[in-house]
This record gives structure tokens, sequence and C-alpha cells, in this order.
């Protein structure tokens, strides 16, 4: 029997927001600068998981820094014009607020650019801290991001704060933390990852959560 929840985390890119065509422009702006070849869009979303800081060393080496501020000058030259919520999760955010639990979101997108579309959508009410990469002392899987979620909520991580997320790196956070973890929407087939990790609950859609929410 799972327990309801006191708090709920969220991941954010392709959890509450639709993000991937976006982090791919990025990425292939990237990879061409760099000299490497881009990424099909399908090995963008298998592969991205992991925040820059962990990812871009493996993957240009001693020139990581400079690979991250070109990411970042393309990312956020478009980010906001195309961001857009998933289906239901308006509806969600509001059901969850108006049975008071604590919200958090906790993201391996860059913290600043993170809170920027928070503010952007209208959310930043919604939620009481916007963690993403950078703020705490390690970024997802570490355990560190949803300690520092709930810092001050006098919450502690535990079976009564479940984490969404969309890929087994969530579910992996999620246990790290020794929260409950939840998967939202339909996994990339190669997240090979979720057999590791896998989820105390699924649900297709943010509707579903919020149904089942609502029976506990």
């Amino acid at each position: 029997m799972i327990a309801a929840p006191r708090a709920i985390l969220f991941d954010w890119d392709n959890t509450l927001v639709d993000s991937w065509g976006t982090i791919h422009h990025a990425l292939t702006a990237t990879f061409t600068a760099m000299g490497h070849e881009p990424w099909s869009l399908v090995e963008t979303k298998q592969r991205v998981r992991h925040s820059l800081r962990t990812a871009f060393p493996g993957l240009f080496g001693a020139r990581w820094q400079e690979a991250q501020r070109v990411y970042l000058d393309s990312f956020t030259a478009i980010h906001l014009e195309r961001l857009a919520a998933l289906e239901g999760a308006v509806a969600l955010i509001e059901a969850l607020r108006a049975r008071a639990l604590y919200l958090a979101v906790v993201s391996n997108k860059t913290g600043a650019i993170l809170r920027r579309e928070a503010e952007h959508l209208g959310w930043t009410g919604h939620f009481s801290r916007f963690v993403g990469a950078g703020d705490a002392t390690a970024d997802k899987p570490a355990a560190a991001a949803i300690a520092l979620a709930l810092q001050g909520s006098g919450i502690a991580p535990g079976e009564t704060v479940w984490y969404v997320g969309d890929t087994a790196l969530d579910m992996e956070c999620a246990a790290n933390a020794g929260c409950v973890g939840v998967l939202l929407g339909t996994p990339d087939a190669g997240d090979a990852g979720l057999e590791r990790f896998p989820p105390a609950l699924r649900f297709a859609a943010c509707a579903g959560l919020a149904r089942a929410l609502e029976g506990l």
C-alpha cells in the first residue's frame, strides 16, 4: 500500500512541459560548432538525461565549457517562444494545489533557465521551490537535489514524498532519496534503466495521475 503523499516533486522537461524540439535544436547547434556529428531527434530523446555539467565533459572533453556556452546561447534564444505545457499539466497542478500538498520542481535544466520558464508560464507561485542543475551540491540523480527541494518544508524524504518524472534517471533519483518514484508518460524503449529503478506507480498522462490522487 502506497502512502498518500505530503509532497509531490516534479521533473520539468517532458514531464510538465514540451521541450524536446528546443533541446534538439540547441544540441544540433552545439555538435555542429564543436565539429561533431549531430544526433537525430530519436537519439536526443534516448540520450539526454543528465545536466550539462555532468554530460558535457564526456562528450566534449576539455572544451566542454565552450560547448556549454554554445548550447545555452542556442537554447535561450528560442526556448520561451516554443515553451508549452503538456496536455493536462495545468489541471493537474491546480488539483494538487487545491489539496494543499507541498509542490516543487527538481530538474537537470540549468536553474536560472528553469525559473525563467516557470515565470513565463505564470507557474512561479504554484511551486515552493524550483531546483535546477547547479543549484544543489550535485545534480540528479543525486539525492541532494531532492533534499534541497524539500528544505524548509518540514517534510523529510521518504514514503510520503513522490517524485514524478519521465525517465529512468528520475526513478533513480527518487530511489537515491528514498522517495516514491512515479513514472509519467510513455518511456523511451531504450531507457533500460527502468529495469534497475522501476517506478512504484505509472501513469500514461497527467490526467491519470490526477485521478489516482483523488482516490487517496
